[in-house]
């Protein structure tokens, strides 16, 4: 039995009642800093380039800080989770994805490109470890409550990408210097993570220390998920949705400006209203997914984003182009947490199953960056689309794999 499970059963009606929504307010409130963050420096990513007089090529080398660091934060997540809790991971993570955009300030400032890519490592290792620990924290609320959390969640983070993204719009046509514009980013995340922490549940996750059956009892459980197909498809279908979702992330400003003639001011507003139609499609999710099935709902959601994707690729008008961007962001937006949830969907140590899964995520934020940056320095940021594309043409015909199996 899991340490999630045991926490449902034990929990006294009392507690559930004075805590619980608290916690999940504080969920909310760290996912969405993370998102904040995250389009804080996004929105300012032709600048910053402009800063450090960098080619596609290097950018796709400075945004590999972002990729070294996500994996590794993911690789390590569930071990540090399984000795120290959620808590104290959740709390290292948060602080490092809000103290990371001074560091990118002070790169931008002084123009060297190494600091700027130390900065996203920061970043990624904050965000990763920090993620993972918040999905375990919001499935456990949603057992709880049982209600839909995890979409919410993910829609908290798309909520503060599309406030980052406006402040950036904003900032951006007046020509608000980027070290600045980070370093308040930094001061507004700080006080609501100071505020968000205090209601993160200490203890969850932890596993006692191995000695007593417990490492060689977890052991054929994690070879068993490995060799689990309906996990892998999982995982391959995540995988592609988060390519998808982390080349918008990483490349649609200069994609947009590059590609279709987009001033800086203008691409914002294009990754605005991306992460804008997110997070209505996250917050919408559970209404949907609850009415039709998370396989009914991901089937139609991919659809829009193939056909999204391929229009910014292929249309050559850029306000069409633009237009097909919002298909985009609205075809990935539910995919990640619905890929989670069915990782997750077992009474077998879902813990372990939704880390895998998160992994196959992160993975495709390693090799993203640097492979879109390579791909666009030789064809160009819109072919350099194609593979993103193809990979999610593919695992349209995987959607079964996450149908429900345990619940109605």
């Amino acid at each position: 039995m899991s340490s999630i499970d045991i926490a449902v059963e034990r929990a006294p009606e009392g507690l559930i009642d004075a805590t619980i929504y608290k916690r999940r307010r504080a969920l909310f409130s760290l996912f969405f800093i993370i998102g904040l963050c995250m389009a804080t420096w996004v929105s300012r990513t032709p600048d910053i380039r402009d800063s450090l007089s960098a080619t596609t090529a290097e950018m796709g080398m400075v945004l590999f800080g972002l990729s070294l660091g996500s994996i590794i934060g993911v690789l390590s997540a569930a071990v540090l989770v399984r000795h120290f809790g959620t808590k104290p991971i959740v709390s290292f993570g948060v602080s490092s994805v809000v103290l990371s955009l001074s560091i990118m300030a002070v790169g931008a400032s002084l123009s060297i490109a190494l600091v700027v890519a130390a900065g996203l490592f920061a970043f990624g290792l904050g965000m990763a470890t920090a993620e993972i620990a918040l999905n375990i924290e919001g499935a456990n609320v949603e057992q709880i409550i049982r209600r839909s959390v995890l979409t919410q969640l993910h829609g908290f983070f798309s909520f503060g990408t599309f406030l980052g993204a406006v402040c950036g719009i904003a900032l951006t046509a007046m020509k608000f210097p980027v070290a600045l514009h980070l370093l308040c980013a930094v001061g507004v995340g700080m006080v609501i993570a100071a505020t968000a922490l205090g209601h993160i549940r200490p203890g969850l996750g932890r596993r006692p220390v191995a000695g007593q059956g417990n490492s060689t009892a977890e052991s054929p459980s994690l070879a068993l998920h490995l060799k689990d197909v309906r996990l892998l498809l999982i995982c391959i279908l995540v995988l592609a949705i988060a390519l998808a979702e982390g080349a918008a992330s990483d490349w649609l400003p200069l994609l947009m400006v590059d590609g279709h003639g987009y001033s800086g001011a203008a691409s914002s507003i294009v990754y605005a209203g991306f992460t804008a139609v997110m997070t209505i499609g996250r917050f919408a999710g559970s209404y949907f997914i609850e009415r039709f099935g998370r396989d009914r709902v991901l089937r139609a959601c991919l659809g829009l984003g193939v056909a999204g994707l391929a229009g910014v690729i292929f249309i050559n008008h850029p306000i069409l182009a633009g237009l097909a961007a919002l298909l985009w962001g609205l075809g990935v937006s539910i995919g990640f947490p619905i890929g989670i949830s069915a990782a997750g969907d077992t009474p077998n140590d879902p813990e372990a199953r939704v880390s895998i899964a998160s992994t196959a995520a992160y993975f495709a934020f390693l090799v993203g960056p640097p492979m879109l940056g390579f791909l666009g320095e030789h064809f160009g940021l819109r072919m350099a689309m194609t593979p993103v594309l193809a990979m999610l043409t593919i695992v349209f015909f995987l959607v079964p794999a996450v149908r429900s199996r345990s619940r109605t």
